[in-house]
């Protein structure tokens, strides 16, 4: 399994990440709705194929599940995300601590913004911003930053010095996404010039690529400010499928 550096970070992931939540909100997902038992045993088993980067959220429900994948294969051979949907200092404050509680442990590699759909949000959640700066120096996280559900949101990500990593909504159908290829590939560009880390997300449309999920793969993978690609899976023969496409694109562009 190929290597990617996310960005300003220095955080070393596997280019491919393991998505908790395919489709993930009000505390469950795709992915959690397999039993804490079987999504642990499922992370562990793409830890053995290489999948070191694993994609929690608070609305996903799955840090349990994270939490016990961690207990079989170790804590500090795995990068965590995770994201909060709280938008006030004392409530992110609060959520960080909780999540370190929940993953069962010191701390937790990347957080995030989870949903910004505004452009005004560096503005508007400072105070939130400010909390996981905190947090940063603390040391209970590692690096912050967004995922965003708006193009202008999109946009302001690029421009923010306080972005260490962003989550990005990327495919070549333009589904499921801030605005078209074209423009999202130029906002990743800016992103790429201010060194931020990116990973990107909806790779096969939310399902609408899945006729085509190879070559669906191999264009984000081959986005020069891509770092890594957050896939949901729920079988090992997804993970096995994925991680192939995964290592026949580090064969190709070797």
């Amino acid at each position: 399994m190929e290597t990617g550096i996310l960005g300003k970070s220095g955080i070393e992931v596997s280019r491919l990440c393991f998505g908790t939540g395919t489709n993930g909100w009000s505390g469950r997902s795709n992915q959690t709705d397999l039993g804490l038992d079987e999504l642990a045993e499922l992370l562990a088993y793409a830890h053995g194929r290489g999948v070191t980067f694993w994609d929690a959220a608070d609305q996903y429900g799955s840090h349990a599940h994270v939490k016990m994948g961690l207990e079989i294969v170790g804590r500090d051979t795995v990068v965590v995300t995770t994201k909060t949907t709280s938008r006030e200092k004392l409530e992110v404050a609060a959520d960080i601590d909780r999540f370190l509680s929940e993953l069962g442990t010191d701390y937790v590699d990347i957080v995030l913004l989870h949903c910004m759909t505004s452009s005004d949000w560096p503005t508007r959640y400072r105070g939130a911003m400010d909390a996981l700066e905190e947090a940063k120096t603390a040391g209970k996280i590692q690096a912050h930053g967004v995922s965003c559900h708006d193009y202008g949101a999109f946009q302001q990500a690029a421009r923010q010095s306080w972005v260490d990593v962003v989550l990005a909504r990327i495919n070549y159908g333009g589904y499921s996404m801030d605005g078209t290829p074209e423009e999202i590939t130029d906002i990743l560009h800016e992103m790429d010039a201010a060194d931020i880390g990116v990973y990107g997300m909806k790779v096969v449309g939310a399902g609408k690529l899945g006729h085509d999920a190879r070559n669906a793969i191999h264009y984000v993978l081959d986005l020069p400010p891509i770092d890594a690609i957050t896939l949901g899976m729920k079988s090992r023969q997804e993970v096995d499928e994925n991680v192939g496409w995964v290592e026949e694109h580090a064969g190709v562009v070797a």
